[in-house]
C-alpha cells in the first residue's frame, strides 16, 4: 500500500506534536545514547591498539579503557531511562488525546467509525507505537556504534572502509526492497485485526445467542473469527519470510567482506593491526546492526499504527461544539425548543439508500410531556438525538426560546437534558459523592425498589449485575440525580414488568411533571398514552399525525 504525500505529512506532524513537549528528556537521552555507542566503538579501537602495542597495556591505556567502559555503560543506562520516560509519556498522551477527541467528536461520526475500529486504535495501535518508542534508544546506540566503528575502519584503511561500506549499502538496498513487500503484508494484518476485534465482540456480547444457535456459533468461530485469525497468521508468516530472507543476505555480506580481508591480507600487504581491527569491528557492529534490522518489523507496524492514529486524529480534529462555560447551561430557562424544517440524512453504506428524517416542524414547550410514537425504524431515536443536540441537522434549524442554536451554544444546550436511551450505558459510580447526593441516591434506590439489591459504597453502586429491567431503573437513578430540567426516556418501560410499567406512567412521570420537568418519552404503550400532554407520531421519517384528540386526557 502506498502512502500519499499528504498522509505522510500528517504522520510527520503527528509525531512532532507528540514529541515536542518531551524534547527536554529526549534530546539528552538521545545524545547520551549516541555517546554510549561512540564510546563502545572507541573501546574497540583501544582494545585493538592495546593488543598490538609494542609496550603492551600501559596505565594510560587501562585508564582510558575504564573511562570508556563507564561512559558506555552509564550513557546506555541514562539513555534507556530517558527513553522509557519518553515512551510512557507518549503512550499516555496518545491514550488521553484519542479519548478526548472521541468524546468531542460529533456523535454521528463516532457511530460511523464503529466501536470495534475505535477500540483497535486505542489498544492495538497504541501498543504498536509503545513497542517502537521503548526501543528507540537501542536504535540510537546501534547507529552510533556503527558510525564509530566505520570511522575507525576509515582510519585503519580507506580501502577496507569502502569495501565494507559498499557491502552495507547493498544490504540496505536489499532491506528497502524487502520492506515494501512486508509492509504491505502488515497493512493487511492491521485491516484483519479490525475484523478480529469485531468477532471478539460477537462471541462476548452475543454469548447467549450463540449458545442457542449452533449453526451461527460455528459460523462465527470456524469462518469469521478463525478466518481473521488465519489471515493474520498467514500475512505475518509471509512478512517474516520476506524479512528474514533479506536479513540472511545481509549477514552473508558481512562474512563475505571478512573472508575477502583474510584472503587478501598478504596480496594487499595489510598489516595484522588493520586486519584484526577490521575483523573486530565488523564482527562487533554486526550485533547492533542485526538488532536494529530485527526491529524493522516493529518499526513498520508502528508506522502503520501511527498512520491509523494520525488518520483518526484528522477525522476527529473538529469538535462538534465548543466546551460550555461554567454555569452556562442554566443561564436562561427553557420556554420552547423548536425544530424548524429540520432534515437529517444518514450517509449511504455499501451502495444502499440512506434513511432521511424530515422535514420536521415541531415545538417542545416547557413543562409538557411529549410522547413520540411510531413503528420501528420510523425515525424516533433520530428525532430525539436532534432535539437533544446530539445530531446536527442536514438542513433546517433548532431554536431555543425562539433563537437559532449556534455551535458555540451546543454544549451548554445539551446540559439541559438527562436521558435514558434504549441502548444506554450504565455507569457504576456517582458523578459527585457528597453526602447530600448519596442520600438522594439512596432515596431513589428505595423508590425504584432497588434498595435491597444495590448499596452505595465509596461513591459507587455496589453492583450493576442486575436484571435488564433493574439495570434500566438504575440508569433512571442517574438521570434523577443529574437534576436537569428536561428528561428523555427511550422505551424505558419496555423492559419493566407490568406492575412497574404502570408505576412509571402513573406515578413517576406525573411526579416529575409536578417538579416542573419537561418530558420526552418514546413509547409503544398505547394504554398509557393518556399520560401525555401531546403525542407525535412518525412514519418513514415524517410526522404524519398528532392524535391529541384521540389520546389526550379529558
Amino acid at each position: 500500500m502506498t502512502t500519499s504525500p499528504s498522509s505522510r505529512h500528517g504522520l510527520f506532524r503527528e509525531i512532532i506534536r507528540l514529541l515536542r513537549p518531551l524534547l527536554w528528556v529526549m534530546a539528552p537521552a538521545t545524545v547520551l545514547g549516541a555517546v554510549s555507542g561512540l564510546a563502545t566503538a572507541w573501546l574497540l579501537a583501544t582494545v585493538n591498539n592495546g593488543l598490538h602495542a609494542p609496550e603492551g597495556l600501559t596505565t594510560g591505556l587501562l585508564l582510558r579503557f575504564a573511562g570508556l567502559c563507564a561512559l558506555s555503560i552509564g550513557g546506555d543506562a541514562v539513555a534507556g531511562i530517558g527513553n522509557s520516560i519518553v515512551g510512557q509519556k507518549v503512550i499516555a498522551t496518545l491514550r488521553k488525546d484519542i479519548s478526548a477527541r472521541i468524546l468531542r467528536a460529533p456523535l454521528a461520526l463516532v457511530e460511523q467509525r464503529r466501536n470495534h475500529r475505535l477500540l483497535t486504535v486505542l489498544t492495538n495501535d497504541v501498543d504498536m507505537v509503545s513497542a517502537f518508542t521503548f526501543s528507540f534508544s537501542g536504535y540510537v546506540i546501534a547507529l552510533a556504534i556503527t558510525i564509530g566503528g566505520f570511522a575507525y575502519l576509515a582510519l585503519l584503511s580507506p580501502g577496507v572502509f569502502f569495501v565494507s561500506a559498499a557491502a552495507i549499502a547493498i544490504g540496505v538496498a536489499i532491506n528497502l526492497y524487502s520492506k515494501r513487500g512486508w509492509l504491505r503484508d502488515y497493512e493487511g494484518v492491521r485491516n484483519a485485526q479490525d475484523d478480529l476485534q469485531k468477532q471478539y465482540r460477537a462471541i462476548t456480547e452475543g454469548a447467549k445467542e450463540l449458545r442457542l444457535n449452533r449453526e451461527r456459533s460455528e459460523q462465527v468461530h470456524a469462518e469469521l473469527l478463525s478466518g481473521a485469525a488465519n489471515r493474520i497468521a498467514d500475512l505475518k508468516i509471509r512478512a517474516m519470510r520476506r524479512f528474514w530472507s533479506a536479513n540472511a543476505a545481509n549477514a552473508g555480506l558481512f562474512f563475505v567482506v571478512i573472508g575477502i580481508l583474510l584472503a587478501a591480507q598478504r596480496p594487499m600487504g595489510l598489516s595484522a593491526t588493520v586486519v584484526s581491527g577490521a575483523v573486530l569491528v565488523l564482527l562487533y557492529v554486526k550485533g547492533p546492526i542485526d538488532q536494529a534490522v530485527s526491529a524493522l518489523p516493529a518499526l513498520g507496524q508502528a508506522q502503520i499504527a501511527f498512520r491509523r492514529i494520525a488518520a483518526l486524529t484528522a477525522d476527529f480534529s473538529e469538535p462538534d461544539s465548543a466546551p460550555p462555560a461554567a454555569g452556562q447551561a442554566a443561564d436562561e430557562p427553557m420556554r420552547t425548543i423548536e425544530l424548524r424544517a429540520v432534515r437529517y440524512a444518514f450517509p449511504a453504506e455499501d451502495g444502499g439508500t440512506s434513511f432521511e428524517l424530515g422535514p420536521i416542524d415541531l415545538t417542545l414547550r416547557a413543562g409538557e410531556a411529549l410522547f413520540i410514537v411510531g413503528d420501528n425504524g420510523s425515525g424516533k431515536t433520530t428525532l430525539i438525538k436532534l432535539l437533544l443536540g446530539l445530531y446536527t441537522p442536514t438542513s433546517g434549524a433548532v431554536l431555543l426560546n425562539g433563537q437559532p442554536l449556534r455551535d458555540a451554544d451546543l454544549q451548554a444546550y445539551r446540559q439541559r437534558f438527562s436521558a435514558v436511551f434504549a441502548d444506554y450505558y450504565l455507569f457504576d459510580d456517582l458523578l459527585a459523592a457528597d453526602a447530600h447526593l448519596v442520600e438522594r441516591a439512596r432515596d431513589y434506590l428505595r423508590k425504584l425498589e432497588l434498595g435491597r439489591r444495590v448499596q452505595i459504597r465509596d461513591g459507587a453502586f455496589t453492583t450493576t449485575d442486575l436484571s435488564t429491567g433493574q439495570r434500566k431503573r438504575l440508569a433512571l437513578v442517574h438521570a434523577y440525580l443529574e437534576q436537569r430540567p428536561i428528561m428523555m426516556f427511550d422505551e424505558w418501560a419496555a423492559d419493566q414488568d407490568p406492575a412497574f410499567r404502570r408505576v412509571f406512567y402513573t406515578e413517576l412521570l406525573p411526579d416529575l411533571k409536578r417538579q416542573g420537568k419537561t418530558l420526552i418519552v418514546i413509547s409503544h404503550d398505547d394504554r398509557y398514552f393518556d399520560a401525555a400532554d401531546r403525542i407525535v407520531q412518525l412514519r418513514d421519517g415524517k410526522i404524519v399525525e398528532t392524535p391529541v384528540a384521540q389520546y389526550a386526557r379529558a
